[in-house]
């Protein structure tokens, strides 16, 4: 969970002819995004090619190899669109493509958003220049906001373009994680509703933990499938600990206390997540302290709000995924009703679904 939380983000890209409707205000952060995923097209080398270059690094191509794999796996198995997205790879030379800003009020667990052409609004701003996004977070900060920045390793522009496999998207011998990825961003490509990112990226995370059971299944992995499985089970347990947190948050912010007596309150109920986390990562996860590096820093309100998107809706789709038999094209079915729910009773709908509609 938490590699799913910082990996990736729609990408918030307009297409040149939108640049023109667009303000002098947003024409330069339009431009600047456009440019940097141009950047990237333009460097796309075709997985297949270089899977069978010789010449090439064998770890490369064993990547490559792999990637071929999921890639038809997610088409054939899982009823993933089948088109050029993952189909070619790039080395962008650096630990993460994108820069993620997001903020929030000091008193409120709701995300500042942004709205954009074709994607609609995201609580969230991706910049592929550091200096862009130090810039964007400085304006959120002197605006009273928290603020949390975080690098990205993969983004999606929902199929407008032929996304490419990153350098970033690979972790040595977790399989797992590129299966995840892909599995995700496609599930974007498939379903996508305008301004209900927390709809989106449940439902795409629904389509990765489900995906990548299969596809472990299918490759006769059960060591990777037990380590996945575990995994999975310390972000239920990581997602429970924020969410509570979440509620506590919520009372002191509603209630009557003074600016001041929210502020200290707020840093307790902060303290007592940490001291809740190292419980759990040292009894109930045998001291796996994979989290460490989530919970160490700054933990604010904009932080919390960016795993809540990520996080709150899942146990439900998995859950319809299970009333759907496991079936994806059946899942995906339920899905797409769902989507045409208002959003205000979406939520609830999808909670109090009892059979795959």
């Amino acid at each position: 969970m938490l590699k799913m939380i910082a990996r990736k983000l729609i990408a918030v890209l307009a297409l040149l002819p939108l640049l023109a409707v667009q303000g002098c205000t947003g024409l330069g952060y339009y431009a600047k995004s456009v440019n940097g995923h141009l950047e990237i097209m333009a460097a796309r080398q075709k997985v297949e090619v270089l899977a069978a270059d010789p010449t090439q690094p064998a770890e490369l191509r064993a990547q490559m190899a792999l990637a071929s794999d999921i890639r038809r796996f997610a088409s054939e198995s899982l009823g993933l669109p089948d088109n050029k997205s993952y189909k070619s790879y790039v080395d962008i030379g650096r630990d993460y493509v994108t820069i993620a800003v997001v903020g929030a009020p000091e008193f409120s667990l709701a995300p500042v958003v942004w709205c954009f052409p074709v994607f609609g609004c995201v609580p969230y701003r991706g910049f592929f220049s550091r200096d862009d996004a130090r810039k964007q977070a400085q304006a959120l900060r002197d605006a009273g906001n928290d603020v949390h920045v975080t690098g990205i390793t993969a983004y999606s522009t929902l199929g407008w373009t032929s996304d490419p496999l990153l350098n970033t998207m690979f972790r040595d011998d977790d399989e797992a994680y590129l299966a995840g990825l892909v599995f995700h961003e496609l599930a974007h490509q498939r379903l996508y509703v305008r301004n209900d990112t927390a709809f989106n990226e449940a439902f795409a995370v629904a389509v990765e933990i489900t995906g990548v059971r299969k596809w472990l299944t299918a490759q006769g992995d059960s060591a990777g499938l037990a380590r996945y499985e575990a995994s999975e089970a310390r972000a239920r347990d990581f997602l429970q600990l924020v969410s509570d947190t979440r509620t506590e948050l919520a009372a002191i912010y509603a209630g009557t206390l003074s600016d001041a007596g929210k502020r200290a309150a707020k840093a307790e109920a902060i303290d007592r997540l940490r001291a809740r986390y190292r419980q759990v990562r040292d009894t109930r996860w045998g001291g796996f302290a994979g989290y460490d590096g989530w919970f160490n820093p700054e933990i604010n309100n904009a932080k919390l709000a960016a795993t809540s998107v990520y996080g709150d809706q899942v146990p439900a789709f998995m859950a319809l995924f299970d009333l759907c038999g496991g079936d994806h094209e059946r899942f995906y079915g339920a899905v797409e009703r769902l989507a045409k729910v208002e959003k205000a009773k979406r939520g609830s709908a999808l909670a109090a679904a009892r059979t795959c509609p």
